[in-house]
């Protein structure tokens, strides 16, 4: 899809797909394009080209009454009460009274709200709040689950909470599509993670496939300056006792173990890989080491 705004280009050819059952981390700086994306997958904005599809088919308003949508900002009513709201939401969705009021108790119940049930939404604390919002966008069953920065606002106990709900979503086929800064997180829970920058798709992958590729290969020899003539062999930080080296494509390990071995004694040989902050940050910033 692609998306201007004037002379801003908001989204520049992205594309990616999630799959049944699937946890998808949609992550990038402020401003990449996540929002942008999400909001066009919705309906609430309209791609310039590209479409978006579910199970193959270009995705209509009776496909988006069938997600579950949870946006940045909070798109509660604020002098509406918490089961008011959520019985409300589902029946907009097309379920029946009935079935609202059970689907609402649940979530309450499961989202330990069960004691602000009859409460306004602005009188509840902003991570109660982003309970309830996570409450709507699951109240009327939905078949795929779109949420922006869902975690932001909660804490760690509510973390957890909302990482089970996610995982057991998935769990019964739902593709999941969220966006967060807390990378930490995305790592955790992910089946796979895309990298956004500049309204583009610049990494996608497992978290240990995105890593891979930035891994570095620590070795603790004796001898200081034992890798500077290696073949395919760039060294990043080579400290007494400690070298890390970057290894090209198709260059063995072994050979480089056979190296510091014939320059004295190994105490360690092991690949690092990043995690996906600094993978992040490398990405974004375009730093190689």
């Amino acid at each position: 899809m692609s998306k201007r705004y004037g002379s801003v280009v908001a989204l520049d050819e992205i594309s990616f797909e999630v799959g049944s059952g699937e946890l998808f981390g949609f992550v990038g700086s402020n401003g990449a394009g996540k929002t942008t994306t999400m909001r066009i997958a919705l309906g609430v904005l309209a791609a310039d080209s590209g479409e978006v599809r579910f199970a193959g088919e270009p995705v209509t308003h009776d496909t988006r009454t069938r997600i579950g949508y949870m946006p940045e900002e909070r798109g509660l009513y604020p002098k509406m009460r918490v089961l008011d709201q959520l019985v409300y939401l589902a029946e907009l969705h097309g379920m029946d009274n009935l079935r609202a009021h059970r689907a609402a108790e649940s979530w309450i119940a499961r989202l330990g709200l069960a004691r602000r049930r009859q409460d306004e939404v602005q009188k509840l604390s902003l991570g109660n709040q982003q309970r309830v919002q996570l409450a709507a966008a699951l109240v009327h069953d939905p078949a795929v689950l779109v949420l922006d920065e869902p975690f932001s606002g909660l804490d760690p106990i509510a973390v957890d909470v909302m990482s089970d709900v996610l995982r057991e979503k998935a769990s019964s086929g739902v593709p999941v599509v969220f966006s967060s800064h807390q990378l930490d997180l995305v790592e955790r829970l992910c089946d796979r993670v895309g990298i956004v920058q500049k309204g583009r798709m610049v990494a996608c992958g497992t978290v240990a496939e995105l890593t891979a590729t930035g891994s570095h290969l620590v070795v603790s020899a004796a001898a200081p300056g034992w890798a500077d003539t290696l073949a395919g062999v760039r060294v990043v930080s080579d400290e007494p006792g400690r070298t890390v080296l970057a290894l090209g494509s198709g260059v063995d390990d072994q050979i480089v173990l056979a190296a510091a071995l014939a320059a004295g004694p190994v105490r360690e040989f092991r690949w690092q890989r990043p995690s996906l902050a600094e993978l992040f940050r490398n990405v974004v910033t375009g730093s190689e080491s």
